[in-house]
């Protein structure tokens, strides 16, 4: 068997299931971790023939692949804004449109020489690691209530060469001691527990104590917003990501915790996404 019909083998293998993926690309991601090669490299040496101990491992990860485990799982590793950072099933897998979260904290922390920075519920590190690896002088800790977790976002500090990323173990703010922060930044679990969208693709493989909130959704959202104020400086900047449908309630809660300028935001498919509001009466200067 060589490149381009294990291409084939592995997209056939797992095009007729019902996970809603793209079994062209999982096919090219799955060969590409067993031969240790880059996809460009697929595509130049398309008749490169594969060894038997290849070939056995490939129809291995087929078969995982085909119950359903997710792709990151498999090969362990998730590519994120610049960063290809590990993973595993301790904690969620990064997702692209998180990176509206990475762009907009960016954005906000634009018109400031050094920050500090608080990721909430980091999992494998990706928001706190991708904003490192842009500004270098900031000071940023990132936190999770996961050991194991904890351990993975280290990993990937490490991995990805980032030296100004301290990584804490914390149940939200428990053991957040510092209160001088400008931008706290959380993509939090926010899913009602009886979501059918659990039983569902890779969900089903992730953590279900990062994905599900008590409170339909909004139990740790709230507490976020209700403890934030006390660790941030004035002016300072609290920025979440939530589901599509959240948005109205996301804003109410942060008004009736008298946050300011709160402005929720779109991701490229037009669905809120981000919710923005700012700890102080007083516009900071680098909100727009």
């Amino acid at each position: 068997m060589n490149v381009e019909e294990a291409i084939v083998f592995t997209r056939e293998a797992i095009g007729g299931t019902e996970l809603g993926i793209d079994a062209d690309i999982d096919a090219r991601y799955l060969l590409s971790h067993v031969l240790k090669k880059e996809f460009t490299w697929l595509k130049t040496w398309h008749d490169n023939e594969l060894s038997e101990q290849q070939v056995t491992a490939l129809a291995t990860l087929v078969q995982r692949r085909k119950k359903g485990e997710p792709i990151a799982y498999i090969t362990g590793e998730k590519h994120f804004w610049t960063l290809i950072l590990e993973t595993n099933p301790s904690t969620l897998i990064p997702r692209p449109e998180t990176e509206l979260l990475v762009e907009t904290a960016l954005e906000l922390l634009a018109n400031k020489s050094r920050a500090k920075v608080l990721d909430l519920g980091t999992g494998t590190g990706a928001i706190a690691l991708a904003i490192a690896s842009e500004r270098n002088n900031d000071v940023i800790i990132a936190s999770d209530y996961v050991a194991e977790a904890v351990q993975l976002a280290q990993r990937n500090a490490v991995k990805n060469h980032i030296g100004n990323v301290t990584i804490v173990q914390s149940d939200w703010f428990s053991n957040i001691r510092e209160d001088n922060f400008d931008l706290i930044v959380s993509n939090p679990p926010y899913v009602e527990k009886n979501d059918p969208h659990l039983t569902r693709g890779d969900l089903r493989f992730e953590p279900s104590s990062a994905l599900t909130a008590e409170d339909g959704g909004f139990a740790d959202i709230k507490t976020i917003i209700n403890e934030a104020q006390n660790h941030l400086v004035k002016n300072g900047v609290l920025l979440m990501e939530h589901g599509f449908e959240q948005g109205e309630r996301v804003r109410s809660l942060l008004r009736a915790a008298a946050y300011n300028h709160i402005e929720t935001l779109a991701d490229l498919s037009g669905i809120d996404r981000i919710t923005i509001a700012v700890n102080s009466i007083t516009s900071p200067e680098y909100v727009n």
